[in-house]
């Protein structure tokens, strides 16, 4: 078959690189604003802070002269090129990246500072840092010590044999937090009661529940470890109770400890004068941005020269392309705030019940569909502005996100949200009785009683997204 040529006309929408910018703006939190702001002034000269100063207000012509002198264009022209390049080289889809800093130690150079503290050669502690940069973030080494055998040949030289490794892995499981460098959960449960051991009779009972019924316990099978050890249910109970004590992901406490946390800082709060909801956004979302004087005189001037050189020409693109720049700029600054401001004002009218009264029950079933239609945006917005923000009430900070609910049908056919219902699978939880935890199908029975007729399937998986485990896993002595 030929291959041929034709002609075809098609329509299509496209998103021009400012209403891409636009959109990324709205899925901004506050505390990110002000870095974003920050970022967008070093890069654009013509962007200042600060309020607009009145047309009729003009600058002394000394102070002008001054800011001109002190500005070369020819410093700025080398900028233009990657000033469009951030602009308009990203794909529509292209998220910005921001890599944090952090002061404080990684849980990686925590291990390797304790391996400094141990007797080591060289070849050993080069075994030991390799296995250290293999711990997941967990402290658990995932990897065969055949397969670190093959790194160290391959990749640095080292001739070891997995007797070597195994050697500097029983000293890592010596350093602190306890139970890091393990290959598993039992190995790593084992290494912490261990260490716990000092003759008492309930940590050994717990140690040998470890060694040889880890699979009975997690299942709680508590019958067949009491036939087995010959124990009462009291010693299994304060064995137990042990145990749980541990902690199975003892790298993920040592990264929490070096992290950095960032208070949560509230987008909008909502406050209630007898009876009525107020809506305030945070002032930083509404920051004082203005166009540089300094450059509107200068394009003025490019402007009215008579016969504009070749630099000139340039200089004057580059003023207009950076003027240009934070116009827009500040127009979605604004934009950003107006839309912020009329979507939760939404989501307050709709939600009026729960914010009057902190009751969850009184939470309305509502998709972003349901705020997309009344502000009249598409509910990609809505979903952006949702993202990663959060309103003060007087019920404390809360993420957008969590007025946002499917709807069940009562059987006299009132619409409820799913939240009323996990609120009271949730309740009935805690309230049962733990030697005899309801099953799925109870739980189920119990919501029909209240007149939510829900499938036991449903009750699962309302219970999953609870984080709730089956009724064999709640069950105590």
């Amino acid at each position: 078959m030929a291959l041929k040529q034709y002609l075809s006309q098609k329509m299509e929408q496209r998103l021009s690189p400012q209403q891409i910018q636009l959109m990324k703006l709205l899925q901004v939190p506050t505390m990110e604003l002000d870095t974003r702001i920050k970022q967008e002034i070093e890069e654009n000269p013509a962007l200042e802070e600060g309020a607009e100063e009145p047309e009729e207000e003009e600058i002394e012509e000394q102070e002008e002269e001054r800011e001109e002198e002190d500005f070369n264009i020819e410093d700025y022209l080398a900028d233009d090129a990657d000033y469009k390049t951030q602009v308009n080289n990203k794909g529509k889809d292209e998220e910005e990246k921001v890599i944090p800093l952090s002061s404080s130690k990684s849980f990686h150079e925590r291990l390797v500072t304790q391996l400094h503290m141990l007797k080591l050669s060289e070849k050993q502690f080069q075994i030991a840092d390799v296995i250290v940069g293999n711990l997941d973030d967990a402290g658990y080494l995932n990897r065969e010590v055949e397969a670190i055998v093959d790194d160290l040949a391959f990749s640095m030289n080292i001739t070891a044999t997995e007797e070597d490794v195994e050697e500097i892995l029983a000293l890592i499981h010596d350093m602190d937090p306890a139970g890091v460098g393990a290959r598993d959960l039992r190995e790593c449960l084992l290494i912490q009661m261990k260490r716990k051991q000092d003759g008492d009779i309930t940590k050994y009972t717990a140690l040998k529940i470890l060694e040889d019924h880890l699979e009975e316990f997690t299942k709680k099978h508590y019958k067949k470890i009491l036939k087995k050890l010959e124990i009462s249910e009291s010693d299994l109970k304060d064995a137990i109770e042990e145990i749980v004590k541990l902690n199975p992901k003892p790298g993920g406490s040592m990264k929490e400890a070096a992290g950095n946390y960032q208070q949560i800082t509230p987008d909008f709060q909502i406050t209630e004068n007898e009876g009525q909801l107020q809506l305030t956004i945070n002032g930083r979302n509404a920051p004082q941005l203005k166009v540089s004087r300094a450059y509107r005189n200068m394009l003025m001037r490019y402007t009215e020269s008579a016969k504009p050189s070749k630099s000139d020409k340039e200089a004057l693109q580059f003023v207009k392309q950076k003027l240009d720049g934070a116009k827009w700029f500040i127009d979605a600054i604004k934009q950003r705030q107006n839309t912020l401001l009329l979507t939760m004002d939404a989501i307050m009218n709709y939600q009026k019940e729960y914010f009057l009264t902190g009751d969850e029950t009184k939470l309305r079933p509502m998709i972003l569909k349901d705020i997309a239609e009344i502000v009249n945006l598409d509910i990609s917005t809505i979903s952006r502005v949702a993202n990663s923000k959060y309103v003060q009430t007087d019920n404390g900070i809360i993420s957008l996100k969590y007025f946002f609910s499917e709807s069940l049908t009562t059987d006299s056919g009132e619409e409820v949200s799913t939240r009323e219902v996990k609120k009271i699978l949730s309740e009935a939880v805690d309230n049962e009785d733990k030697k005899k935890p309801l099953t799925d199908e109870k739980l189920a029975l119990l919501l029909k009683e209240k007149h939510y007729n829900i499938a036991r399937r449903t009750v699962a998986k309302y219970r999953e997204q609870l984080n709730i485990p089956v009724a064999r896993l709640r069950k105590e002595l």
